[in-house]
């Protein structure tokens, strides 16, 4: 499918552009990311997965014993160049956008499309799984509501929103196919003109 898109300059097609998938925790990146991937031909990197692969460390392990400002250095090293330029589908942690320029260099990396889900499906989803340090409080809800309050801005300025609300996988991801073929076309295009 990739191999479709014509060529935009030398070294840019619109079939190539990476995919950075980002929104709150329990939106559906990853599974999202997973089956985009596919359609694509694309690899799929969880930045998750991958700083805890290069951490020798869990996230809640890295949380307990170097503290979340540690974390988000590995976040920000992994955005900067810690993955392929072309060719992939990022399913971003739910806080790496947040860090201040973070989600710029995204921007100038490949085409950003924000999942969005409600806070009760958040919480839903979330619920009774160990390997998210933030959630591990008495009140996970109130925790959702004063985080989610905190980053709205920053997923809001994202680019394309995409609900995952009472959708099924098939639609979430015929509407990200949609609008990634649009922006790509659109990254491809201006990273020509720049003599990227």
């Amino acid at each position: 499918m990739a191999g479709a898109a014509h060529c935009l300059s030398g070294r840019m097609h619109s079939g190539d552009v990476n995919l950075y998938l980002v929104g709150f925790m329990g939106t559906g990146k990853t599974t999202v990311g997973r089956a985009v991937a596919h359609r694509l031909g694309f690899a799929l990197l969880d930045s998750d997965h991958e700083i805890e692969r290069r951490a020798g460390k869990s996230i809640p392990q890295i949380f307990a014993t170097q503290g979340e400002a540690a974390f988000r250095v590995m976040e920000r090293a992994f955005v900067e160049g810690g993955h392929p330029a072309t060719g992939t589908v990022v399913a971003c942690g739910g806080g790496l956008v947040v860090q201040p320029g973070s989600l710029e260099l995204l921007k100038q990396k490949g085409v950003v499309i924000c999942l969005h889900a409600s806070l009760e499906t958040i919480l839903r989803r979330t619920q009774g799984n160990r390997h998210r340090p933030l959630l591990d409080v008495e009140n996970p809800m109130e925790r959702i509501r004063s985080l989610y309050a905190a980053r709205e801005p920053i997923y809001n300025q994202a680019g394309t929103i995409i609900l995952t609300d009472g959708r099924t996988l098939a639609d979430i991801v015929l509407h990200v196919m949609r609008a990634y073929r649009r922006e790509a076309t659109d990254f491809a295009r201006a990273a020509k003109l720049s003599g990227r």
